[in-house]
């Protein structure tokens, strides 16, 4: 048998014979001609048969294959330029490995299918082609954001998944039964990080957070992964600067190594190209001025009045103006999380920002200043009504060499929406958790 080589790096067997392992993607024919498509996972090439150039088996078991039937495939690499990848394979040999039988064909073919019937098939849905493009161009944002942290001199530490309390607020909680107490599923890593980072300076975590949040959005997954950095003796400015470099570092390597995906999805790489430091940066006052200009001018619906949190649409309309990412900081804090650091020139505003993705993507990255003070914590624990005996392990955190410290999340499934320009977050996960969705 030919080496065994895949479809990504068949470019280096040119003029020379393989065997590719995988599926039938799809099949035409053109009289004595038959062209089948075949996948491996790292991509799809087409196959050309001619009928006077194989033996009388080997073309009817091409011609008689079904879609998504297992194949093992011999042939010689030819380049083409006409051809997607550049490379078509000139069949010699095929292997069937299991036949899909046409009395229960592969449910999910070329036509036209509804939204609630693919993600019914969602374990069969990842195998289209615009799919698996969106899960490996996840993947190498997942690789580099490990990369971006690792070469930076941060250490990965793992909070736990069951926690005694709220991070974010208590309405979107999973509650769990942990033996004889109550737990939940963590809505964030941030609190047990910035223990790690009191021990390491510079840590990060990386993992599965869980919101309850009842919201239809295109926008929202009730099961999502994050990756949240957290800096000892780091300010407000230290992790915008920290926060901009980052985006920019993980839109780069997806160009760099996953073009001809995001180009096989219809992405426009030339809006992807712009994303370069530094991002702009407005306060939160301006950023209300120009929401009340859009409405003004009509483009808002509803006038936004000071003081607010931003919604979708607000976020939506103040990133369309920018062709990068934009920083948004400080915030009202009331209508923020209890442990952010307050502006000492301005105590109603808390020292946060908002990065808002371009091209109407709105928050991927949320983060702040800590509060450093044992007693505005503590007080601020009360004002919102947060249980202060679970929360006693993060208040010494304040009594023993408190420092300035800050840190961010950035939810993966809403990075990967943006950077494949996807309509809903839905596609960005193998498997999406929402609202009324468990299955598969």
């Amino acid at each position: 048998m030919s080496p065994i080589t895949t479809i990504t790096e068949i470019g280096k067997h040119e003029g020379r014979s393989v065997t590719l392992r995988g599926w039938l993607y799809n099949l035409r024919e053109s009289g004595k001609l038959l062209f089948p498509q075949f996948r491996d996972g790292s991509g799809v090439i087409q196959g050309v048969v001619p009928k006077n150039a194989v033996t009388p088996e080997t073309f009817e078991a091409v011609k008689t294959l079904t879609q998504e039937s297992s194949v093992i495939v011999e042939g010689k690499v030819r380049a083409d330029k006409r051809a997607p990848g550049g490379y078509e394979l000139d069949v010699t040999n095929v292997r069937v490995v299991q036949r899909v039988p046409e009395s229960d064909p592969y449910p999910i073919t070329p036509k036209e299918h509804g939204t609630e019937f693919l993600m019914e098939h969602r374990h069969l849905w990842v195998r289209s082609q615009r799919q698996a493009s969106i899960l490996r161009v996840r993947a190498e944002i997942v690789k580099a954001v490990r990369d971006f942290f690792d070469q930076r001199g941060f250490t990965l530490t793992d909070p736990p998944i069951l926690t005694p309390a709220a991070c974010e607020g208590t309405s979107t909680l999973f509650p769990v039964d942990y033996f004889e107490e109550q737990a939940y599923l963590t809505q964030s890593g941030q609190l047990y990080i910035e223990a790690t980072a009191m021990a390491l300076g510079k840590v990060y975590s990386f993992g599965p957070t869980f919101r309850a949040e009842k919201s239809k959005t295109r926008r929202h997954l009730t099961e999502f992964w994050m990756v949240e950095p957290e800096i000892a003796y780091a300010e407000l400015n230290d992790l915008m600067e920290l926060a901009e470099h980052f985006i920019s570092f993980v839109v780069k390597r997806c160009l760099e190594h996953r073009r001809a995906d995001l180009q096989a999805m219809g992405r426009d790489i030339s809006k992807l190209e712009k994303i370069d430091v530094p991002f702009p940066r407005i306060g939160y006052d301006e950023a209300v001025k120009m929401l009340q200009e859009g409405h003004a001018k009509g483009l808002l619906e509803a006038k936004f009045e000071w003081g607010g949190d931003f919604g979708s649409p607000d976020e939506t309309y103040l990133s369309g103006q920018f062709d990068r990412p934009v920083m948004v900081h400080r915030y009202p804090a009331k209508v923020k999380a209890f442990y952010m650091e307050p502006d000492p020139q301005r105590p109603e505003l808390a020292l946060c920002v908002d990065v808002l993705a371009p091209e109407g993507y709105g928050e991927i990255i949320g983060g702040s200043q800590r509060t450093a003070s044992y007693g505005l914590l503590l007080q601020r624990i009360h004002e919102h009504h947060l249980p202060e005996e679970a929360f006693k392990w993060y208040l010494d955190l304040r009594k023993y060499g408190s420092v300035p410290h800050s840190g961010f999340g950035m939810g993966i499934e809403r990075a990967v929406a943006w950077i494949c320009g996807l309509e809903h977050v839905r596609e960005t996960i193998p498997f999406a958790r929402m609202l009324h969705r468990l299955y598969p």
